[in-house]
């Protein structure tokens, strides 16, 4: 029996990442790597907004700092293309402008985690630039007390 083709339109690839992130969330991190795959595996790289969500919630799933640090960056690599054709992806180019500061944690943590102190500073340093980019709101909030426990950890202000 042939398998059911996925629904690709970018509203339902949206409802696909996000049942991806709760598996992850619920703890089910294999599965939720799977789907990200697949999902990744979808996309094109025109739909940069897209990439760039899979590519940053992937990462959190994997088990090698390497690999995650990889993803990491592939998830900046598309925010970079998306916010440099804003004309077209207006309203995604913003979006993603606020995940810049995460993007950057992310980043930052991965080198620590590979013990790459100085790219680890080099990268909150960055996220410090843009946390301007946040909403008071419980997602800003979260992001900028991340940043803040980076911060102890690398000792830096």
């Amino acid at each position: 029996m042939a398998e059911p083709q996925q629904e690709t339109s970018p509203d339902a690839i949206m409802v696909r990442i996000g049942q991806a992130i709760m598996l992850h969330r619920a703890g089910d991190r294999e599965e939720a790597r799977n789907r990200f795959a697949l999902l990744w595996s979808q996309t094109g790289e025109e739909a940069l907004f897209h990439r760039c969500t899979i590519a940053h919630y992937m990462a959190d799933t994997q088990d090698d700092p390497a690999t995650e640090l990889e993803w990491d960056r592939r998830a900046l690599a598309a925010a970079d293309a998306l916010t440099e054709d804003e004309v077209q992806w207006g309203e995604h180019a913003l979006a993603v402008s606020c995940l810049y500061p995460s993007l950057y944690l992310n980043l930052a943590a991965g080198h620590v985690r590979l013990g790459e102190l100085d790219d680890a500073r080099r990268e909150l340093r960055r996220a410090q630039d843009v946390m301007g980019t946040l909403a008071d709101d419980e997602y800003g909030a979260g992001v900028r007390a991340a940043a803040q426990r980076l911060e102890r950890t690398l000792a830096i202000g």
